[in-house]
C-alpha cells in the first residue's frame, strides 16, 4: 500500500468497533499502554465523543478500512496548560512501517496548530531493556518527528511481571508570547477550516 492510498477523516462514535479492534493488542499483548483491560465497547465509544468535545480524533482510512487513529487530550486539567495537549497515536499491526502514523502525526499538528495549542506532550512507556512487550520504537518514531526528550519516570509502570519506565518528550509549535490566543475547542472548527488543513469530515 502507498502512502497515496489513504485519507485522514474526523472519527466518530460509529468508527468504535473497528478502533477498539486495532486498539485491544495493544492492551493485552504489548506494554505500550498500560491498561490492563481492554475497554468495552461502550467506555471507548464514551470516550471518542469526550475528546472530540475540544480535542481533534482523527482516523486513516483507505477503502472503507481504519488502519490507524490518533488523538489529543488534555495535558493536566488546570487553565495555565490550556495550551499544551497529550498525544496519542495507534497503529493497526500489519500496517506498521507504510507512514501511516507520520501521516496522522502531521495531521494532528496542523490541527493543533489550527487551534492555537503550542505543545504537544507525549507520554511513552520505556523499557530499561527491550522486551517482547516493549521496545523503544515509539521514542524512535517521535525523536524523527521533531520531539525531544523532557523527563523520565522509572519503573512507574507494572506490566507483564515487569517495571516499565515511562517518559515525556514534547514539541514546540509556536512562539510562547505574553498573550496567547485562546485554544479554539476542536468542536468549533468550521468544517472550511478542517478542509483547507487536509482533514476530511
Amino acid at each position: 500500500m502507498s502512502q497515496k492510498t489513504f485519507r485522514i477523516r474526523v472519527a466518530s462514535i460509529k468508527d468504535a468497533e473497528e478502533l477498539l479492534l486495532i486498539y485491544a493488542p495493544y492492551v493485552t499483548e504489548t506494554a505500550i499502554t498500560f491498561e490492563y483491560e481492554v475497554p468495552s465497547i461502550e467506555e471507548f465509544r464514551k470516550r471518542i465523543q469526550r475528546t472530540l468535545e475540544n480535542y481533534p480524533y482523527i482516523v486513516a482510512e483507505c477503502d472503507g478500512e481504519l488502519l490507524g487513529y490518533a488523538y489529543t487530550g488534555v495535558f493536566k486539567d488546570r487553565a495555565a496548560y490550556d495550551w499544551s495537549v497529550e498525544t496519542s497515536i495507534y497503529i493497526k499491526g500489519e500496517m506498521k512501517g507504510l507512514g501511516i502514523g507520520r501521516k496522522l502525526y502531521e495531521a494532528i499538528e496542523r490541527i493543533s496548530k489550527a487551534q492555537n495549542i503550542l505543545n504537544l506532550n507525549a507520554c511513552i512507556s520505556y523499557p530499561e531493556i527491550c522486551d517482547q512487550y516493549l521496545t523503544r520504537n515509539s521514542v524512535e518514531f517521535h525523536e524523527y518527528l521533531g520531539f525531544q526528550m523532557v523527563g523520565e519516570f522509572h519503573k512507574c509502570g507494572y506490566k507483564f511481571c515487569t517495571w516499565y519506565n515511562m517518559v515525556w518528550m514534547e514539541k514546540l509549535l509556536g512562539s510562547h508570547t505574553s498573550a496567547p490566543l485562546p485554544v479554539i475547542p476542536f468542536s468549533q472548527m468550521s468544517a472550511d477550516v478542517l478542509r483547507d488543513i487536509g482533514i476530511e469530515l
